[in-house]
């Protein structure tokens, strides 16, 4: 769900008035108001309006991304490309401004890349904005996909990131640790975001089955990717993925999603978002209205009761 800033500062007030509940009444209410203004200006660093170009960009983009009712193989593109764009440096269009898309380890990646260059200079948008916006729209198009948050203002790079920093398709579980925990990520974030290959297809692991998607239910964003990973189920299974699975810390959160749609995406929105910021400084404008409604109320209701929440 999109927190509101007075939500946000409700809950900050409440959590902080519980804390000091046996402190004097005039240096608990001073209290709360720092820790309010301190909370909201974290979060909500530079209130600007959203421009609206965003709202046409993301209108666009939903009749390229949903095809009968589900996030297709452009939505999987974006997904992705809002990773790779991010992970080997920072968020900075490198992606697409330094041709990082015909690089082997950026292979299937160069129509989605061609696709938003011309969305951006057709709406005179940066690249790196459009590429994390584009990300986020589409994890929403899918069938019980999450909202994450979106903010706009990165500034634009044409220098190449260096080669060798993305994850590799063999990679060990301890590699795999060792490598998100160095950009800051626990390994909660690790398992959470390697998720959003729910709804993703392979075509590089193995030439011989390419197009194999790695879980059963490529077009809807579900958990079901977690336990056919940890069973063997999956049509395709990426080596990498299962050393995770089967990883002596990782497999406890692997167990924990699988078993809960709400649990994964409360973890999954916040990892996004810290991915989606990597190497990005200044104000950003918060465009998250822009993204689309999705299908929330089919998805709550198709959602076990433990999992009603509309993220």
């Amino acid at each position: 769900m999109y927190i509101s800033t007075s939500f946000v500062a409700f809950l900050a007030a409440v959590d902080t008035a519980q804390a000091l509940q046996f402190s004097d009444g005039a240096s608990a209410a001073s209290d709360i108001k720092r820790s309010v203004a301190d909370l909201t200006g974290s979060l909500f660093k530079r209130q600007g309006r959203c421009p609206s170009v965003w709202g046409d960009i993301s209108k666009e983009l939903t009749s390229q991304f949903l095809s009968d009712g589900q996030c297709n193989d452009a939505a999987r593109a974006a997904i992705r490309a809002a990773f790779h764009d991010c992970f080997n440096g920072a968020c900075d269009g490198s992606l697409i401004l330094a041709n990082e898309c015909a690089n082997d380890e950026n292979k299937g990646l160069q129509d989605i890349c061609g696709k938003l260059d011309s969305l951006a200079k057709d709406k005179k948008v940066g690249v790196a904005d459009l590429i994390q916006f584009a990300g986020a729209h589409a994890i929403k198009t899918c069938p019980q996909g999450p909202i994450v948050p979106v903010k706009v203002g990165r500034k634009d790079s044409s220098t190449a990131s260096p080669l060798g920093l993305l994850p590799r398709g063999d990679a060990s579980g301890d590699d795999l640790l060792k490598l998100f925990a160095s950009k800051g990520f626990s390994t909660t974030d690790l398992v959470a975001l390697i998720g959003a290959h729910s709804t993703a297809k392979q075509f590089n692991a193995d030439a011989s089955k390419a197009g194999a998607s790695l879980d059963s239910t490529p077009g809807e964003w579900d958990v079901k990717y977690y336990s056919e990973t940890m069973e063997n189920k999956a049509p395709f299974t990426i080596k990498a993925d299962k050393n995770l699975a089967d990883h002596a810390d990782a497999g406890a959160s692997f167990k924990a999603f699988a078993a809960s749609q709400g649990g994964w995406a409360a973890a999954f929105v916040p990892a996004m978002v810290k991915m989606s910021m990597l190497g990005v400084e200044g104000d950003l404008v918060d465009c998250t209205s822009a993204l689309p409604g999705g299908s929330g109320k089919r998805d709550v209701k198709r959602a076990p009761i433990a999992d009603r929440f509309h993220w």
